[in-house]
């Protein structure tokens, strides 16, 4: 049970903190039952990503062994068997759709189209130059549209293009970080990363880094979010976006770290003190 748990990826649901963005940004945080629905939301795609993450490893297998941290996984060093993580991932997969269809019939479609995308990452698109990097993305992207479509309330236009770029920056630093953990038995372990190198890598994130920050400076500075919001303050919160982004470039360049998203936010305490400083900041400015 201990190796099932740990196949499941718990640690890596904290992604799904993502599904809150529209609950906040709409002005719902303090309506308890719009709350509850997120979390039930969050919890169906703790669910849909733990099925995923199963078929990943029964996939990868054995490129798993080959690598330095993931041949210690249960099913790459063979204390799952791979019956048992498919079993367990499609029963799994089955309740998350039937309870998202449940919750919200546009979530459900939502839900769907995540699971499609990323069973077609998991068996072929990883190894697609560019569009593995979009789909590593669009899964932080499809969470924060969830999050909005389960409570059904809008998204602003600036509110996306600031997740997509942001979604991709953390792609990026995911793939980089890889690639400086594999040296020389990158392409060997993931064939796709013999199509990059590291100045490429460092140019997207340069370009995705200067696109993220402009998105939200336009997004705080916009006279449609002060009259929805009706307040200028949330351009207070800018410089924590700023210096969040800064930190992780540091974690991602000096510390070498950056290949695990979800290990680095919860590792790294000055990342975290900014994330709770950039909500405090938010939630004053919009609720307050």
């Amino acid at each position: 049970m201990k190796d099932l748990l740990i196949a499941l990826r718990p640690q890596q649901w904290v992604k799904n903190i993502a599904l809150f963005a529209g609950l906040i940004f709409s002005q719902n945080f303090f309506d308890p039952l719009r709350v509850a629905v997120v979390f039930a939301a969050a919890a169906i795609f703790c669910l849909a990503s733990s099925s995923l993450y199963l078929l990943n490893d029964i996939l990868d297998v054995e490129a798993d062994k080959k690598h330095p941290h993931k041949k210690n996984r249960p099913i790459a060093s063979g204390r799952i068997r791979p019956f048992t993580a498919h079993l367990l991932s499609y029963v799994l997969m089955l309740w998350a759709l039937a309870a998202g269809y449940v919750l919200n019939r546009n979530f459900g479609v939502i839900l769907t189209v995540y699971l499609v995308l990323e069973f077609c990452y998991s068996a072929y698109l990883k190894n697609v130059v560019i569009l593995d990097i979009f789909c590593i993305a669009a899964g932080f992207f499809l969470r924060v549209v969830a999050g909005a479509v389960v409570i059904d309330v809008p998204i602003s236009s600036w509110l996306l293009i600031c997740t997509i770029f942001l979604s991709l920056f953390l792609a990026l630093a995911k793939r980089r970080g890889e690639m400086v953990l594999l040296e020389d038995r990158a392409a060997s372990i993931r064939p796709v990363l013999a199509h990059y190198s590291l100045p490429f890598i460092d140019q997207m994130i340069t370009i995705v880094t200067a696109s993220t920050i402009l998105g939200y400076v336009l997004y705080a500075l916009s006279p449609q979010t002060a009259a929805k919001f009706h307040t200028r303050n949330l351009q207070y919160s800018i410089v924590f976006v700023v210096y969040g982004i800064f930190r992780y470039l540091y974690l991602v360049y000096q510390k070498k770290e950056g290949g695990a998203p979800e290990k680095v936010l919860f590792s790294d305490k000055p990342l975290l003190l900014n994330l709770f400083l950039y909500m405090a900041a938010v939630i004053a400015a919009v609720y307050f």
